[in-house]
């Protein structure tokens, strides 16, 4: 069991990472009208961006601590 655990924890940290990255990625990209504009206006697509990068690293992040309390479940 712990082949198949180790790897999949594995992947769900890189694609934390990766998501993190991303997310950084959409915040370095928002200009500095995106930050004065009148906030009643809506979101833009970089903030939208962030917020869905966001989202995806906390599921990813709670999939991997689930998988951790898997293994140790099993270990003991």
């Amino acid at each position: 069991m712990n082949y198949i655990l180790i790897p999949l924890l594995i992947v769900l940290m890189i694609m934390v990472v990766a998501s993190l990255v991303r997310g950084i990625a959409a915040f370095i990209q928002s200009t500095k009208e995106d930050l004065e504009r009148d906030p009643g206006t809506g979101a833009t697509e970089m903030q939208l961006k962030q917020n869905q990068m966001m989202f995806a690293r906390i599921k990813y992040q709670a999939l991997a601590i689930v998988v951790v309390a898997v293994i140790l479940a099993i270990a003991r």
